[in-house]
């Protein structure tokens, strides 16, 4: 009975929902989502059941990484408004009973903010040392063999004071150097301003490369390394990411949410699942909720997600927390990467595996990622790498809600095409249809919020093969479900050895299927899962 008497917070028995600013809902003609086209959808988003609204970066930018280069880490850009619409945003959300979480962007700045314009105009200026200034290597080249994760060198050279910078990502975008006192205190502060307003918590962009190694190391080739990687991939990061003293910064960001009530943090980590948990910290004083992006990685085979489950609730320190993902503005959309079918058993894995689930706007409606032609291509690592297809543009395009004009995001022209098919794949579609993608979506998340067992039980494996998964969500005196999916698109069959466990269908993605007995001998047409009650 211990779990029943447990107290989960909001972040812990919730549902996330990140919203992509950009194309959500335009409001005032521009072709570009803003903040009060957000505050218009609020009541959708109440509809739908979500308890927690994920946004990405909002702050003034040149945008040459739409957000992720920001030059003022306490305002809004004003393509979506202003602080007075922000308020007005966080203060409806939470009129709604839902929270906000916002992007936290701490390990690189714009090479137009303030911070990194002082730091480049000498070299003793006094916020020199806020980035990675450094001396060319012995060959006159850069002082290591880095790479940036969107092509090329990692650094870049500057005329004007006779030095590198690091940039991880753009040479817009100059990594901030974390080493520097001065710096953690400003950027701890950004998040007291933003916790002062009444911010629910972060989502703290690329956590594993706030620091790398102070000696400068050279990163070892990449001996898996094939040619449709990432030339970012021809290396393994292992000194410029994932360095130890990047948990004492954490467990500073989590001092800073800690001296607010109920405040959480997720850090965006794409690391194998055993140094994942590293960073639940000691004693659970590290990022609440490390992201498991392993349903984003794996191959959609049965096996392979099951002992990856399995092998995550194993590995789960005490005090952490699970929770998983299936699609985020980085990768491609799980429409696109499964199929219409088995997004649907997709989605019932998602919510109703022990965690917090996290949807990605439009995959409730079975978005799917929309080609873009290359002379429309904005973002800058499919313009850095053509012949890759590394764009990440068709996974980012605008919110189909309606058949009318645009789709309903937008009274002028988008910032990126619509997919060909939105008048059959939007909201007001969808929406009392019965069998649609919306409907699963909606009736999964109220079930789950519903039901203690699925919201916040304990999981039990019951039975996976090459085609099925299964198991038991539910505590002692709980309510039991037992889950099973077909990852298939053939039929499929096991037996439950358990006598016991025999139930009634409460929830299927076939919608006929509910209200039936299973018990004994389960079969599962292709791309089918069930949710039974059992008895």
């Amino acid at each position: 009975m211990e779990d029943q008497q447990k107290k989960y917070l909001w972040w812990q028995e919730g549902v996330v929902y990140q919203i992509y600013p950009r194309s959500y809902q335009d409001s005032n003609g521009d072709g570009i989502g803003d903040l009060p086209g957000i505050l218009q959808r609020l009541d959708y988003l109440q509809w739908l059941g979500v308890t927690a609204v994920w946004l990405s970066p909002i702050y003034p930018s040149p945008m040459a990484d739409f957000g992720y280069d920001i030059s003022d880490y306490q305002g809004i850009h004003p393509l979506f408004g202003n602080l007075d619409d922000f308020d007005a945003l966080l203060r409806e959300i939470h009129n709604r009973g839902m929270k906000l979480i916002l992007d936290l962007v701490p390990n690189h700045t714009s090479d137009q903010h303030p911070w990194f314009l002082e730091s480049r105009s000498s070299r003793d200026n006094s916020k020199r040392h806020w980035y990675l200034w450094h001396d060319a290597g012995p060959d006159g080249g850069p002082p290591n063999n880095w790479l940036s994760v969107f092509g090329g060198s990692g650094w870049e050279w500057d005329e004007t004071t006779g030095q590198y910078y690091y940039h991880a990502f753009l040479k817009e975008q100059p990594d901030l150097n974390w080493r520097n006192p001065e710096v953690q205190k400003a950027m701890l502060d950004v998040m007291r301003f933003w916790l002062d307003k009444g911010v629910d918590g972060f989502r703290v962009d690329v956590m594993w490369h706030m620091i790398k190694d102070d000696g400068l190391r050279d990163n070892p080739p990449n001996p898996d390394y094939l040619p449709h990687m990432s030339t970012y991939e021809q290396l393994l990061p292992v000194y410029s990411t994932d360095q130890p003293e990047v948990h004492d910064l954490i467990l500073k960001m989590r001092e800073v949410l800690d001296s607010y009530p109920e405040r959480m943090m997720i850090g965006e980590i794409y690391l194998p699942i055993r140094q994942l948990m590293t960073y639940y910290g000691v004693d659970g004083r590290g990022a609440h909720l490390p992201f498991n992006f392993q349903l984003l990685q794996l191959p959609w085979e049965a096996p392979r997600i099951a002992a990856s489950v399995d092998q995550y609730e194993g590995l789960l320190p005490d005090h952490g927390w699970p929770n998983w993902v299936l699609g985020n503005h980085d990768q491609p959309r799980i429409t696109s990467r499964v199929g219409c079918e088995q997004a649907r058993v997709a989605a019932l894995l998602l919510l109703t595996l022990r965690g917090t689930p996290t949807v990605y706007y439009g995959d409730e409606i079975g978005m799917r990622d929309v080609p873009i032609p290359f002379a429309e291509v904005q973002d800058p690592q499919g313009l850095n790498m053509p012949d890759k297809n590394l764009s990440r543009d068709p996974a980012r395009t605008p919110m189909q809600w309606d058949a009318g004009p645009n789709a309903g995001f937008t009274t002028g022209k988008p910032w990126l095409r619509l997919g060909a098919g939105f008048a059959r794949e939007n909201v007001k579609a969808q929406t009392d249809d019965p069998y649609s993608m919306l409907t699963l979506y909606r009736r999964l998340i109220t079930l789950r919020q519903q039901e203690p067992a699925l919201m916040t039980g304990a999981y039990a494996p019951v039975y996976s093969d090459q085609q099925v998964m299964a198991y038991l969500r539910g505590s002692e005196g709980q309510q039991r479900f037992l889950i099973v999916l077909n990852l298939s698109h053939r039929p499929a069959y096991f037996n439950l050895k358990d006598p016991d466990m025999q139930g009634t269908v409460e929830l299927a993605t076939a919608p006929e299927r509910e209200g039936m007995t299973v018990g004994g001998a389960v079969s599962l047409a292709g791309d089918e899962a069930i949710i039974v009650r059992l008895n």
